[in-house]
């Protein structure tokens, strides 16, 4: 996709990232509820995706463990989707959480969400579980990627 650019977001951005987010989750959250959920976490990564300078996706992830990077939520617009973006986002968080040295990267991703599930299995994800969250009456899948032979 050559008219995509995907960048490291700073702290000011996450009301960007939350308005995306808003777009494409429901129920919908405050700036304050991420801001909240990253307290006490370590190496914190922030990523906007611009189509054709406009942002049309994100990324939100901080370390799960001293070797295992989690990848919280990946967003891409509505408009924007089918289009790769999706994978560019997924590639470019693997190789900064593999060039900070971490051994693997994980994610959740509800059953329901067929074009995410299809779209770990393709990037070389593994499914190591399944969680119930109880909050939503639904199945987490469970994936990680070794990111190191």
């Amino acid at each position: 996709m050559t008219e995509t650019v995907i960048e490291p977001a700073g702290p000011d951005e996450l009301p960007q990232i939350v308005e995306m987010f808003n777009q494409i989750f429901r129920p919908t959250r405050t700036v304050e509820s991420f801001r909240r959920r990253f307290l006490g976490r370590q190496n914190i990564l922030q990523l906007i995706a611009k189509y054709r300078d406009q942002p049309a996706g994100f990324f939100l992830g901080f370390e799960l463990k001293p070797d295992t990077y989690f990848a919280w939520f990946y967003g891409v617009l509505p408009t924007i989707r089918r289009m790769g973006l999706g994978g560019e986002l997924m590639e470019a968080a693997q190789k900064w959480a593999a060039e900070k040295g971490y051994n693997s990267i994980r994610l959740e991703c509800y059953n329901q969400q067929r074009p995410m599930l299809h779209l770990a299995i393709e990037l070389g994800y593994d499914i190591v579980g399944v969680r119930w969250d109880a909050s939503r009456s639904s199945n987490l899948v469970i994936f990680e990627k070794v990111l190191k032979s």
